[in-house]
């Protein structure tokens, strides 16, 4: 199946999180106080909480850190108690945004959501506005190059729903949330490493930007994203240029 060209977008994605390395270790701290007061401080028997220690140790979050804030969320450390919220809304040409958040004061980040829809261009939507243009899946993104038979023989076998081969030659694995980690523990078995990895909400159609409107978008994502309640940003703007 044939999907749009993502490589760069995901590429140009990787380099801003680099840029911000300091929030991403507080983004990835809310995750694992979350995953493991919801699920608890099992990471065998806790998914949401392995990924996001898998995710901590990438981004080279000290072992200690991981292991305080997992005590945190189960009780064993006093810490502050975050609720999750999402945010819909529409931004440059009309492009649809969901905004993740966790936060200890809702009003606070609702206010701060908003005001950065309405100064940069977008607008904040109702409650279900924009979702129904994304799939909750899992992702799992090879670069150009590696071998579309390959991945998808080895990707199928384990219950990845899909296989997307897109134009710019990025290869991309579909899969139902439940069943990632089986899929991806399958291809790095089989030697395929993919560049990214993750459960998230997928794109189903993507809206161009070019030019001046592709400039004001991304303006608009950098300032969603830098709030301190954001944890992720989803959206479907095609930015070229």
């Amino acid at each position: 199946m044939a999907g749009h060209s993502k490589w760069a977008n995901i590429q140009h994605r990787k380099g801003r999180q680099d840029d911000k390395r300091g929030k991403i270790w507080t983004r990835l701290t809310r995750e694992i106080i979350v995953a493991a007061r919801q699920g608890g401080g099992d990471v065998a028997m806790n998914p949401r909480l392995r990924l996001a220690i898998e995710k901590a140790k990438a981004a080279n979050m000290p072992a200690d850190n991981i292991k305080r804030n997992v005590d945190k969320a189960t009780g064993n450390l006093d810490g502050v108690s975050y609720e999750e919220v999402r945010y819909e809304g529409y931004g440059i040409g009309g492009a649809a945004v969901i905004v993740d958040c966790m936060t200890d004061n809702r009003v606070r980040t609702v206010a701060e959501v908003r005001h950065a829809f309405s100064k940069y261009g977008g607008n904040l939507g109702t409650e279900g506005s924009v979702a129904f243009q994304f799939q909750h899946c899992g992702q799992l993104v090879f670069a150009p190059g590696t071998s579309e038979d390959k991945v998808m023989e080895v990707a199928l076998e384990a219950g990845a729903q899909d296989v997307v081969s897109d134009e710019d030659g990025a290869i991309e694995v579909l899969t139902e949330p439940g069943d990632f980690e089986a899929v991806r523990a399958a291809l790095e078995a089989a030697g395929l490493k993919p560049d990214l990895a993750e459960v998230t909400m997928r794109a189903q159609n993507n809206i161009e930007l070019s030019g001046d409107d592709a400039v004001r978008m991304q303006k608009l994502l950098d300032v969603i994203e830098d709030l301190d309640d954001v944890q992720e940003v989803y959206h479907n703007a095609q930015i070229n240029g």
